[in-house]
C-alpha cells in the first residue's frame, strides 16, 4: 500500500501496538493484544504514525461498496477490512463463517471478479463479486466495525525514518499495557482455563492461531525495541516471545500443566515491560 518507501512489515506490526497486552473476548478467549483495541483505530493511529494519510470509508449498501471498491487500481489499490475469513473460499477448508476477522488489499474489480492480495498468502487471488461482498459484512466479526470498511488514497505528509516512528509510539505502547482487565490479570484468567480441562475448541484457537502470531509479534516487538535502544524493554519482549511460542508443543500434545508453568513465567512479565519502557530502556 506504501510502495518502497514502506517500513519493514515487522516494524508496521510494532506500530500497530498489537504486541502490548492480552485480552479476553465475551467468550473468554484469550488474545495476546491489548484490551479494547480496535483494529481500526489501530491501522489510522498507525498510518498516521507513520507520517502518512489515508481516506477510510465504510458502511452504505453492497452496491455502493462495490461502486466505491472499483475505484481500486494496481497503483491505488485499496486495504479492505474487517471480512470473515470463513467465506473467503478461495481458502482452502473455509465454507462458512468462522468468526475471523481478516484484511486484504484488492488490486482491481474486473468486470465481477475482485482481484486482490491475501496475506494469508494467496496472491492474485480472485473471487466473484458477490461472494466477496458477503465476505465483507461483519454481522460474524468478534468485535464492533462497520461493514464495507476500506482505506484508499495513501498520501506520505511526513518524512520519518523507522527509528523516529517507533519512538513516538512508545507512549501509546506503555498505554496500551496499562489496561483493565490487565494483561498480567488475563493471564493468570489462562492459567485456570488451562489447568481445567481445556475444550478442543479453544485448544484449536491457541494452537491454531494465538500462540503463533503473538509468537511472532513479540519476537518483533523484542528485534525494534532493542534497535531504537530500549535493551532492557527489548529483552523483556524477547523472553514473552520464547514463553509463548513455547506453549505451542505442550498444549498441542495434551501436556496442560507444562503450559501452565510457562503461563506463570509469562504472567508478570507485561508489568516488568510497561516499566521498562517508562523508564526508557
Amino acid at each position: 500500500m506504501l510502495g518502497e518507501e514502506a517500513p519493514p512489515p515487522s516494524a508496521i506490526e510494532v506500530l500497530t501496538g498489537m504486541p502490548f497486552g492480552a485480552q479476553l473476548d465475551k467468550n473468554d478467549l484469550i488474545f495476546f493484544d491489548p484490551h479494547g483495541l480496535d483494529p481500526l483505530i489501530a491501522i489510522d493511529e498507525t498510518v498516521e504514525l507513520m507520517g502518512w494519510r489515508a481516506e477510510r470509508s465504510g458502511g452504505g449498501t453492497a452496491e455502493e461498496a462495490v461502486a466505491r471498491l472499483r475505484r481500486a487500481n494496481p497503483s491505488s489499490p485499496a486495504l479492505v477490512g474487517p471480512v470473515e475469513m470463513g467465506l473467503f473460499r478461495h481458502q482452502p477448508n473455509m465454507n462458512g463463517p468462522i468468526a475471523a476477522d481478516h484484511y486484504a488489499v484488492v488490486l482491481r474489480v474486473e468486470e465481477d471478479t475482485v482481484l486482490m492480495h491475501d496475506p494469508q498468502g494467496f496472491p492474485y487471488a480472485t473471487m466473484p463479486v458477490d461472494e466477496f461482498i458477503a465476505s465483507w459484512r461483519t454481522d460474524t466479526i468478534g468485535y464492533p466495525a462497520e461493514s464495507f470498511t476500506m482505506w484508499m488514497n495513501f498520501e506520505r505528509i511526513r518524512h520519518l525514518d523507522v527509528h523516529t516512528m517507533l519512538r513516538e509510539s512508545i507512549p501509546r505502547a506503555i498505554r496500551l499495557l496499562g489496561s483493565t482487565p490487565s494483561p498480567t490479570e488475563v493471564v493468570n484468567r489462562l492459567i485456570e482455563i488451562v489447568g481445567a480441562d481445556l475444550d478442543q475448541g479453544y485448544r484449536d484457537h491457541l494452537t491454531h492461531f494465538a500462540v503463533r502470531v503473538s509468537a511472532r509479534r513479540l519476537a518483533d516487538a523484542a528485534h525494534w525495541l532493542g534497535e531504537i535502544g530500549y535493551g532492557r524493554a527489548s529483552e523483556i519482549a524477547d523472553l514473552q516471545a520464547r514463553l509463548v511460542g513455547g506453549l505451542q508443543y505442550p498444549l498441542v500434545v495434551g501436556d496442560d500443566a507444562g503450559a501452565v508453568k510457562l503461563l506463570h513465567r509469562l504472567s508478570p512479565t507485561y508489568e516488568q515491560l510497561q516499566e521498562a519502557l517508562t523508564a526508557g530502556r
